[in-house]
């Protein structure tokens, strides 16, 4: 049995939002085709992802001075103690299935908040003389992103900095099976955006049995 973890970000729905319309269309299938896996379902819209601010480098920085955790202030303890528990959740998953709009020719900063939580040193990777090494090899991930404009090939591809960087994050991490599945051009192409976005509903269930 794996632990699968699927990561929305978006403020919307699946009735409203072209990403999450795709996102769900891939769980359901995935859920029919591993049924005893357990799928976690982590909306960073609707959960605590602290940011990593002065609270958190002052905890972590009493924490490495060789101070108890009981000598952390309130702020301190309650942000340093949920972004562990973020932290071991994603350690402890097995796949992961990020789903996000492109905004900004990026993503939502809930995403950004939710990565930074588990970029740790010794958790999903390690420094050695030979640089940093991932510690979560064998593991996988998919990102299904929606773009209202065609980004996949010609001069907007090199802009397209959102399943760019969680690639380059998954890499970091060790992960190295990773995957794109992008619904994109429906802003572009009005009169196409519906059947776009059935072709990309399609592609979920196709891929989601082999995931």
């Amino acid at each position: 049995m794996a632990t699968v973890l699927y990561i929305t970000a978006h403020p919307h729905d699946h009735q409203q939002s072209y990403s999450m319309a795709v996102g769900k269309a891939f769980i359901d299938a995935y859920r029919s085709a591993h049924g005893n896996d357990e799928i976690v379902h982590l909306d960073l819209y609707r959960i605590d992802v602290p940011h990593i601010d002065a609270d958190v480098f002052s905890g972590w920085g009493k924490l490495r001075g060789g101070q108890e955790f009981s000598s952390l202030t309130r702020e301190e303890s309650a942000k340093v103690a949920r972004l562990n528990e973020i932290n071991e959740q994603f350690v402890a998953a097995d796949k992961y299935i990020f789903v996000t709009p492109m905004w900004n020719f990026s993503f939502p900063p809930v995403m950004k908040a939710y990565i930074d939580a588990n970029c740790i040193a010794g958790k999903t990777f390690k420094y050695t003389e030979s640089g940093p090494v991932g510690l979560l090899g064998g593991k996988k991930a998919l990102h299904i992103q929606s773009r209202g404009g065609v980004y996949s090939e010609g001069p907007a591809a090199e802009i397209e900095s959102g399943h760019r960087y969680i690639g380059i994050i998954m890499n970091f991490f060790g992960i190295t099976d990773f995957q794109g599945l992008f619904v994109e051009g429906h802003n572009q192409f009005p009169d196409r955006a519906q059947q776009i976005k059935e072709e990309a509903i399609k592609k979920a269930g196709e891929l989601a049995p082999s995931f």
